[in-house]
């Protein structure tokens, strides 16, 4: 564990709950014990409805970042929106002991889902988030009915090298307006709330252990994913090549369905993602999944 910087865990918090407070009325939160730690998740939408499981990009990003997109997800589904073990949130880690390679991630969300009642559901992720839930659906496809992978990283293609010289100051010795600064520089002219903005900032110095990184999944493992996929792919996107990863995608997954949102970048999602993007979601994952496979 390493604090850097001057974090301060009252700010973090109050800024945390500005963002919480745009969630749909009614939203609540389970703690969930797992072998990691525990795992907070916010959970809305009807109790018999069908599971929603989201997952937020790494860093600040936190479950709270998908607030625009709760209200719409949660007219048809039980949404769970979780914070990564380990990462920037209100999941608590146990001890030293926290996720180190792709198993480890992996196994965390089974039992995650175990505890929340969740034999099989619907799945997404955002970034980093995205790159755990695909792994996740290649290590228990049987468990996801359908997947949504918004602007993943790492999944498909690596990073540009100008987007990693870019994070490099933010990620060596990061303070507010560094955070700031990097977010203007991938974000352009795509307005950021400033509630949002203000959680990214205050995450500095936050006690995170380090995230599990590792290689891309196997392009043969994808192919044999038998699972509904929507790539969703930010047009501004400055982490990778958008047209780069849906070819790839298209390329090494069966059943995939490919878009690129216009005017917004990789760090705007998916909370200054357009109005839409909740609609599309919910049409994607109220369609049957795969005939003849779970779920289908």
């Amino acid at each position: 564990m390493s604090a850097r910087g001057p974090y301060d865990a009252g700010r973090f918090h109050d800024a945390y709950d500005r963002v919480m407070a745009k969630w749909p009325t009614g939203t609540g939160s389970v703690t969930v014990p797992t072998p990691f730690g525990e795992t907070h998740v916010h959970v809305t939408g009807p109790a018999g409805a069908r599971p929603l499981v989201l997952l937020p990009g790494g860093g600040a990003a936190t479950s709270a970042s998908w607030y625009a997109q709760a209200g719409e997800l949660s007219r048809t589904h039980r949404v769970h929106a979780v914070d990564l073990i380990g990462a920037p949130g209100r999941s608590t880690p146990a001890g030293d002991r926290h996720p180190r390679t792709v198993a480890d991630l992996t196994g965390w969300l089974d039992v995650l889902l175990d505890g929340l009642g969740i034999a099989e559901t619907d799945l997404g992720g955002h970034s980093y988030g995205a790159w755990i839930a695909l792994h996740h659906a290649l290590h228990a496809p049987e468990r996801v009915r359908r997947l949504f992978l918004l602007d993943p990283t790492q999944c498909f293609a690596g990073f540009k090298a100008a987007y990693l010289l870019r994070a490099l100051p933010m990620l060596l010795r990061p303070t507010p307006r560094r955070v700031r600064a990097f977010l203007d520089w991938e974000t352009g002219v795509t307005p950021l709330d400033a509630d949002w903005l203000a959680l990214q900032e205050a995450a500095v110095g936050f006690p995170e252990r380090r995230p599990v990184t590792g290689p891309r999944p196997a392009p043969e493992a994808l192919r044999a994913l038998d699972v509904p996929v929507l790539l969703l792919l930010a047009g501004n996107s400055r982490t990778h090549d958008p047209a780069g990863v849906a070819a790839r995608a298209r390329a090494q997954l069966p059943h995939v369905e490919t878009a690129v949102l216009p005017d917004v970048s990789h760090h705007a999602l998916p909370q200054s993602a357009p109005p839409a993007l909740g609609r599309r979601l919910g049409d994607f994952l109220a369609a049957p999944g795969v005939p003849g496979v779970p779920g289908g």
